[in-house]
């Protein structure tokens, strides 16, 4: 495999009881970050594995029905702490971001879309027409907020399903193979059903071994470690619960059979990046 650079950023968190995340957990509130790994491609140059909250998003879900989105996980995004402003404090503009990568549809994921309009998209075609087969509420029930993504022209995009197939590395043998986005094996898309549909990880080197983004097959490293679900009311209610549970009992043989593979999931609070300046 090519090797990729990545650094994970934090776009917003959001609040809510951690038994949503995990069945055996209290009803505390916690904070759930929403993390964005920025990658970087020797030849296609950079590129975002989802895009965390932004402006954007809460425009989105500033008016009902859509409010009752931030009712239900209420988000917390100070304007410096989104994704492009971070960005550009690292000296990366939008204009410089090549990719973006969406692992699914729900809005805290593509929220930040807008604000690399010159970007690039892949992401699953069966993802994409989900977000588009559902009326306003229905869409909003799912976690979906379609106007997210208007502007973007299905001709454009690449959609995994139609990616050219490869094995993944020996580490990962128990996902078999993932859809090679550049064709060089730098980054495989891996399917993760359960969460959502059209919901994929993202398989990388970067010199010192795998690296597995997860997106939302699981919400934090321990649950990955424990082999514990959410309650079977939240995966049901966005996605298959059956498909779920079995998404994360593969995670967590892929745990127990190569713990050097880095397994990251998209809101854990042990992958959350430091708050302090860059160097």
């Amino acid at each position: 495999m090519a090797i990729l650079e990545w650094r994970l950023y934090e776009a917003g968190f959001c609040t809510h009881p951690e038994r949503a995340t995990r069945r055996d957990a209290g009803l505390q509130a916690c904070e759930f970050p929403a993390l964005v790994p920025v990658l970087r491609h020797a030849e296609h140059g950079w590129m975002l594995f989802d895009t965390g909250y932004s402006e954007h998003f809460l425009k989105a879900t500033s008016a009902l029905p859509e409010r009752l989105y931030r009712v239900v996980t209420p988000v917390h995004l100070p304007p410096q702490d989104t994704l492009a402003s971070q960005l550009r404090r690292d000296g990366i503009a939008p204009a410089d971001v090549a990719w973006v990568v969406l692992s699914h549809m729900h809005g805290d994921h593509v929220g930040g879309l807008a604000d690399f309009p010159q970007a690039r998209l892949a992401c699953a075609r069966a993802a994409w027409d989900d977000l588009h087969a559902h009326g306003r509420i229905g869409a909003l029930r799912r976690g979906l907020l379609p106007s997210l993504l208007h502007g973007r022209q299905e001709a454009t995009i690449r959609w995994f399903e139609a990616l050219p197939r490869r094995s993944l590395p020996a580490a990962l043998h128990l996902f078999d193979e993932g859809y090679d986005l550049f064709g060089d094996g730098s980054l495989l898309l891996v399917p993760l059903p359960g969460h959502a549909p059209g919901h994929y990880g993202a398989v990388f080197d970067d010199g010192k071994g795998p690296v597995f983004l997860v997106a939302d097959a699981s919400w934090s490293s321990q649950a990955i470690r424990d082999n514990v679900p959410p309650p079977a009311a939240v995966t049901g209610w966005l996605g298959d619960t059956t498909a779920y549970r079995e998404t994360l009992a593969r995670l967590h043989a892929l745990h127990r059979a190569s713990p050097e593979v880095r397994i990251v999931p998209s809101h854990c609070r042990d992958w959350r990046p430091s708050r302090e300046p860059r160097a």
